[in-house]
Formats: structure tokens, C-alpha cells, sequence
């Protein structure tokens, strides 16, 4: 079997199965205490490293329809130009086991959306491939990244009909962080401090948030353009197309949470959780 290796250092989420699996049944019996309703077709999670959004995006991931016989794990940082690119392997490592890749699914996928390969090291899927592995231990796995383009709307609806038209029961993970606030990444129209910090909770990040429980893909598309306020738009979008098709009716907000709230630093980035439910 050909193997898509991990590339992420281990920084960003543990090596050993042992560490991987406790992570997440900390995450998990911390979600039991006030859990969210489960059954959502699609997700919108963060992508740092675990020691800052890993039990948030195990929030989200939880929402899922548990039955599902394919995870569609959308990724991102990619500028409007590109194509959307596909893993072609035959499975991903995991410290929790391998997951394997949906060989008819990408196969039907990209007849009709086209894309190519996609061997480089990016951590907006990879982050999250040992929670599904965790929560779906027998379902495959779909990995994509899209562009930040309102075709990446469209994309996710063909994504709905394929997997209708395969007959295979599928949700989707939409993989972004939020605003990048501070020195380290060139952005402080606020100052520094926590009248910045406010500002990115309470209007940058909630501006990008109530977009997209309205479902206006131009309007996330423009306010994470033009705010600053999301760093893979395409993901975003791929999952509204792909609940719409589904019929979703719902978007609720899960959970949001900042870097800075497990580390206080002049630079920090905004997180959010988001479900679609019929």
C-alpha cells in the first residue's frame, strides 16, 4: 500500500499512539460534560497544533454524523488560481493506525472537478487525520484541498452529488484557523494588547463567523479577503456547497477559542467551530 508519511513535526500533534489516544480521550470526556448535538453533515474546525486548538477541533469532529463510511477532510491555503489538489495514496499514517484513502470516490470526484496531485507537506488536513481516525476507526478518507474561490462553493456541491451518486454516506471537515493577529504576521490594526485581542473575538473573527452561519459564500470569501479574518476560505466554502446539496438547513456555532488562550503572546490567531445540521 502506497502511504501518504506524516510531515508534520511533532510539535504540532503527538507521535506515539499512547499519547495520541489519551489526548483524545481527555478531549472526549471533556465533551461529554457539555456535549454538542452529534449528527451535523459538516464541520468547520482550526488547524494549530493540538497543545492550542486540538480539543476544539475534537469538538467539532464529534458533531459528525458517526455512521458516516467517508470522511472528507477539506483543506486550504491556497490562492484562488490554483486547482483543486487531491492526495492520490492509497492510505495516510496516523499514530492511531492508517487511514485509508477512497480510491472510487477521488477516482468519480475528479472526473467531474478535474485537480491534480497533491504530495505536499500542508497542515491543514494532515492536523486533523488522527481524529478521524479516532472517531470514524472504519471509514475511509477523502483528502482535499481547495482554492479560495467562489468555485470552491460549487466544488463541495459536486462533492454532495458524487457521493449520492455512489451511495456512500460522507461528512465533511472544513479545515481553518481565523484571524492572524500581531508582529508575526504583519497584521495589527488594533495596537497590541488585549484592546486587540477584544477586537479579533468580538468583531473580526464574529464578522467572519456570522457569514458563515448565513451561508453567503461571496461574503466569506470578502470579509476573509479583506478582514484577514480566515486563512482557507476554499475549505469553508467546499463544506456550505456540500451541506447545502445534502439539504442542511442549520449552521450552529460550536465553540470558538484564541491561541492566546493558552498562551498570551503579542501574536495570536482565532479559532472557531462551526456545524451544519439538516
Amino acid at each position: 500500500m502506497n502511504l501518504r508519511k506524516r510531515a508534520l513535526s511533532e510539535g504540532w500533534y503527538p507521535v506515539s499512539g499512547a499519547e495520541t489516544r489519551l489526548f483524545l480521550d481527555r478531549a472526549a470526556e471533556t465533551i461529554q460534560e457539555n456535549p454538542p448535538l452529534r449528527g451535523a453533515l459538516a464541520c468547520m474546525v482550526p488547524h494549530a497544533g493540538w497543545y492550542f486548538s486540538g480539543a476544539l477541533a475534537a469538538r467539532g469532529i464529534y458533531t459528525l454524523d458517526a455512521t458516516a463510511e467517508t470522511v472528507v477532510v477539506l483543506g486550504g491555503h491556497l490562492p484562488a488560481s490554483y486547482p483543486v489538489l487531491y492526495a492520490e495514496e492509497d492510505g495516510a499514517e496516523t499514530p492511531l493506525g492508517v487511514l485509508e484513502m477512497d480510491g472510487e470516490f477521488r477516482g468519480a470526484l475528479r472526473e467531474v472537478l478535474g485537480g491534480r496531485g497533491d504530495r505536499g507537506a500542508d497542515n491543514t488536513v494532515e492536523i486533523q487525520l488522527p481524529l478521524v481516525k479516532y472517531f470514524f476507526p472504519n471509514a475511509r478518507l477523502l483528502h482535499l484541498r481547495l482554492p479560495a474561490g467562489r468555485e470552491s462553493f460549487e466544488a463541495g456541491t459536486i462533492l454532495g452529488k458524487t457521493a449520492r451518486a455512489l451511495g456512500r454516506k460522507t461528512v465533511v471537515i472544513a479545515s481553518t484557523d481565523l484571524t492572524h493577529y500581531g508582529p508575526d504576521y504583519g497584521f495589527t490594526p488594533r495596537g497590541l494588547g488585549s484592546r486587540a485581542l477584544d477586537w479579533v473575538k468580538k468583531t473580526n473573527d464574529a464578522a467572519f463567523i456570522a457569514s458563515v452561519i448565513a451561508g453567503d459564500a461571496e461574503d466569506i470569501l470578502a470579509r476573509a479577503e479583506a478582514d484577514r479574518s480566515a486563512c482557507s476560505a476554499g475549505a469553508v466554502l467546499g463544506a456550505l456547497g456540500f451541506a447545502r446539496e445534502h439539504g442542511a438547513r442549520n449552521a450552529v456555532p460550536v465553540a470558538y477559542g484564541t491561541s492566546a488562550d493558552r498562551h498570551a503572546a503579542p501574536s495570536f490567531v482565532g479559532y472557531g467551530v462551526i456545524a451544519w445540521y439538516r
